[in-house]
């Protein structure tokens, strides 16, 4: 019998150890939003409380990669705070860049109108920070329609929005990104265009199956329009046109009903380095849900007649397309999966990792160790009490062990000190993991980066 139960407790750590999806596990995330930018990929999301019995949402985050494992966590760059016409209910982002500068379209409940409206913020960095430059929406009316922003840059270089739920939305924007270039329009909301679905409300279009969360993209000769569809539970559901804000035709469903655990979904898509990425959400990290969502990806092919291939959810995710350089400083919220762990941002500092305890961890892939040996290990870390230990182990938890930092108390949780120790690492690339260890109950310490040296 302890044996039996030995082994299962080996096959579940197994099972988690070899997880990449949800890709982020210090927070709930919903709604991802991919963007490219320069060589890496960035993911913007809203935010699921912790406990929530409805979509209270109150910030934005960003995270990005340069391997489409290894996830960093920027923080919260957007809030509802930075609009001071909104006053609840950060829902589901855009992010797109144009002549250096960064617009991040968001949907808040506006004190203006007492409807959901559409805004925009800029920045001069894909992480920010960012500011509202009109002072006001870019767009309202009252209604509580105005949810899920999605933004289009074409090959001809017009830049396109679309909108809304029940129904579509969308407009021309100016060259400027921040005003419409003519008034907004609702498509149509026919079957032909967006499939077969339930009437939901009232005001709702008849049996389309249109729902929300829009996604509109460009490849080869057509336009796609990606979204949430058939109600609740919802699946992923695409159109196709010649033209970026009419004709659509109904081409199928992406991602069908899953087990996913969130009654929601919202997709976007991404090509990164050759590679092509279906970016969604699921409730499946401890304590998830319809209301506490997380962000996941899957790589795909697209069909060589131009139309999207069915895609699953699964816990594995995708694999690495480069490596880690440890040699570099590497930031403590860079992370392919965690236990246990949370992040805080300081306005100093930075974003850190916290909430370490025995036995949870910090896993990276594809870390290239070049010739290996012994080498240096470095972090920077605080305690504001006791500290405790970072080890590091190859492969797995349970892998072999090479070597150690010991931290101690700093006098608080934001006093920074750097602590060495020495490791000795193995040839070649392979998976790091970073286990805190220590008295069991006390929050040990925070991280804020690390590195090996020779």
């Amino acid at each position: 019998m302890k044996k039996s139960l030995f082994f299962s407790f080996l096959m579940a750590m197994a099972a988690t150890a070899n997880a990449q999806n949800p890709i982020v596990q210090t927070c709930f995330t919903t709604d991802p939003a991919p963007m490219v930018s320069g060589d890496r990929l960035y993911v913007y999301t809203g935010h699921d409380e912790d406990g929530a019995d409805f979509f209270w949402m109150q910030e934005w985050r960003v995270y990005s990669t340069a391997d489409m494992v290894n996830w960093t966590d920027h923080g919260s760059p957007l809030a509802i705070e930075d609009f001071a016409w909104g006053d609840d209910r950060a829902w589901a982002p855009q992010c797109v860049e144009r002549n250096g500068k960064f617009y991040f379209y968001v949907p808040l409940h506006s004190r203006l109108s007492g409807g959901m409206a559409i805004g925009v913020a800029v920045g001069d960095s894909p992480t920010g920070p960012f500011h509202d430059p009109l002072g006001k929406p870019l767009y309202e009316n009252g209604s509580w329609d105005h949810i899920d922003p999605t933004v289009l840059i074409d090959k001809k270089g017009d830049a396109y929005i679309a909108w809304g739920n029940p129904r579509v939305y969308c407009a021309k924007l100016n060259d400027d990104m921040i005003s419409l270039d003519g008034d907004v329009k609702v498509m149509d909301m026919t079957v032909e265009a967006f499939g077969p679905g339930p009437k939901r409300r009232p005001d709702a279009p008849a049996h389309c199956g249109y729902t929300e969360g829009p996604w509109l993209m460009q490849r080869g000769k057509y336009y796609y329009l990606m979204y949430a569809a058939g109600g609740i539970p919802e699946r992923i559901s695409y159109a196709r046109s010649k033209k970026p804000l009419e004709g659509y035709e109904y081409m199928g469903e992406v991602m069908p009903l899953s087990d996913t655990g969130s009654f929601t979904n919202h997709a976007g898509i991404a090509s990164f380095r050759g590679h092509d990425y279906f970016f969604y959400h699921t409730g499946k990290l401890p304590g998830g849900g319809g209301f506490g969502r997380s962000v996941a990806v899957e790589e795909f092919k697209w069909n060589k007649d131009g139309t999207l291939p069915t895609i699953t959810p699964t816990e594995e995710g995708v694999q690495p397309i480069a490596t880690l350089n440890p040699y570099q400083r590497v930031e403590a919220e860079t992370m392919a999966f965690s236990k246990g762990l949370r992040t805080e941002q300081h306005a100093k500092t930075g974003v850190y990792v916290t909430q370490t305890h025995n036995g949870d961890y910090i896993k990276l892939r594809a870390v290239d160790f070049g010739k290996g040996g012994q080498k240096t290990l470095r972090m920077a870390a605080a305690s504001g009490l006791r500290g405790g230990t970072v080890e590091l182990h190859c492969d797995s938890i349970a892998g072999a062990k090479l070597g150690e930092v010991k931290v101690a108390g700093t006098g608080g949780w934001n006093e920074w000190q750097e602590f060495t120790g020495m490791a000795t690492v193995p040839e070649g690339v392979h998976d790091l993991f970073l286990v805190f260890s220590g008295r069991k109950g006390p929050h040990l310490c925070n991280l804020d980066w690390w590195r090996l040296e020779d």
